[in-house]
């Protein structure tokens, strides 16, 4: 069971992480070798636009259905977003 725990945490890491951003109903992605804290400038995907943007993270909360909510600005539109990520 261990094992199994480990290939599994070590799949989601070398995946990224995915997600959905609720302000512009558009899925998201935040490849691997971004940590994500509050105060960091990170990158994602952006289904919406097709393309990557640098944000910054506000704050991360892991809620009680496994998911966790990142709520980030992105400068290039001078707005606060919502993204609800599966991990």
């Amino acid at each position: 069971m261990k094992k199994l725990l480990c290939v599994i945490l070590c799949i989601n890491t070398c995946l990224g992480w995915s997600g959905y951003d609720w302000e512009n109903g558009s899925y998201v992605d935040i490849d691997k070798g971004n940590k994500v804290r509050a105060g960091r400038d990170i990158e994602i995907y952006d289904y919406k636009d097709g393309q990557y943007k640098d944000v910054e993270v506000q704050s991360v909360r892991k809620r009680y259905n496994g998911k966790t909510e990142i709520e980030i600005y992105d400068p290039s539109d001078n707005s606060y977003r919502t993204l609800d990520m599966d991990r």
